[in-house]
C-alpha cells in the first residue's frame, strides 16, 4: 500500500507518518521509484502501537522510540524489558526542600523494608514515591503516607497479575511487547479503573452533601 492508504488504514496523518519514519519509530517502506514506497500490514500494526503509547499512554517520543528500539532488538527478556519500561519512563520530580525529601525518602526506604522488595536505589519509581511523600507531608496529608502499606499491598497484588500476563506470552518477542504496553497502558487502565471505584463507592461511603451539612450543624 502507498502512504496515503496506509494513513487511511492506521487513522495517522501522512505528515505524521513520515514523521515517525524520520525519528526512527516506524521502518521506512520498501521504495518503488524515486518519491514513491510501499507499506505492509506490519506499518499498520506499528502506527497502531505507537500512536497507542503516545495518544493513550501519554509517553514521549523519545521514550516511544527508546521502548519500540528494545521491543525491536528481540534481544532482551520478558525481565529486562519490564526494567527497560520502567527505566525509559523516568519519573516525575516535584519542587521540595532536601529535608523533606530525606524525611520522605526514609518512609519509603521503610515502606520497601517491611514489604520485602528489592529495589535499586536509582529507580524512577523510587524516586518518585519518595517525592510523592514528601509533597504528600508537606500539605499536611501524613495520612496518606500512613496508607502506603495498604496502597502497596493493591499494587503488589496487581504486579503479579502483570508478571503472570507476560509470562503466558507465547514467544519472546510477545513477552517483550506485553511488558511495554502493558505497563504504560496499564497505568493509564488503573488510573481509570480507580476512578470509577471512587465514584461507585462514594455513593455509599461519602454522605450527601445536605447530609453533611446537617451533621457539621448539630455539632
Amino acid at each position: 500500500m502507498r502512504i496515503a492508504e496506509l494513513s487511511r488504514a492506521s487513522g495517522v496523518p501522512s505528515a505524521t507518518i513520515k514523521y515517525y519514519v524520520r525519528e526512527g519509530l516506524l521502518p521506512s517502506g520498501v521504495r518503488t521509484h524515486r518519491n514513491q514506497a510501499e507499506y505492509s500490514d506490519a506499518h499498520v500494526s506499528r502506527l497502531r502501537l505507537i500512536r497507542a503509547l503516545v495518544d493513550i499512554g501519554g509517553v514521549s517520543i523519545e521514550a516511544a522510540k527508546e521502548l519500540l528500539a528494545a521491543l525491536d532488538s528481540g534481544s532482551l527478556s520478558a525481565r529486562e524489558s519490564l526494567g527497560h519500561v520502567q527505566y525509559a519512563l523516568g519519573g516525575r520530580r516535584s519542587q521540595v526542600g532536601d529535608e523533606q525529601r530525606e524525611a520522605a525518602a526514609e518512609d519509603v526506604a521503610a515502606l520497601l523494608d517491611r514489604r520485602g522488595w528489592r529495589i535499586h536505589d536509582d529507580s524512577p519509581a523510587r524516586g518518585t514515591l519518595v517525592d510523592v511523600c514528601a509533597a504528600l507531608r508537606m500539605l499536611g496529608h501524613d495520612d496518606v503516607v500512613a496508607a502506603m502499606d495498604d496502597y502497596a499491598g493493591a499494587g503488589e497484588a496487581i504486579a503479579a497479575t502483570d508478571i503472570a500476563l507476560v509470562r503466558n506470552q507465547p514467544g519472546l518477542e510477545r513477552m517483550t511487547e506485553t511488558a511495554i504496553v502493558g505497563t504504560i497502558l496499564g497505568d493509564t487502565l488503573l488510573a481509570a479503573l480507580r476512578r470509577l471505584a471512587q465514584e461507585h463507592l462514594s455513593s455509599t461511603l461519602l454522605p450527601p452533601e445536605d447530609d453533611a451539612d446537617r451533621a457539621a450543624g448539630e455539632v
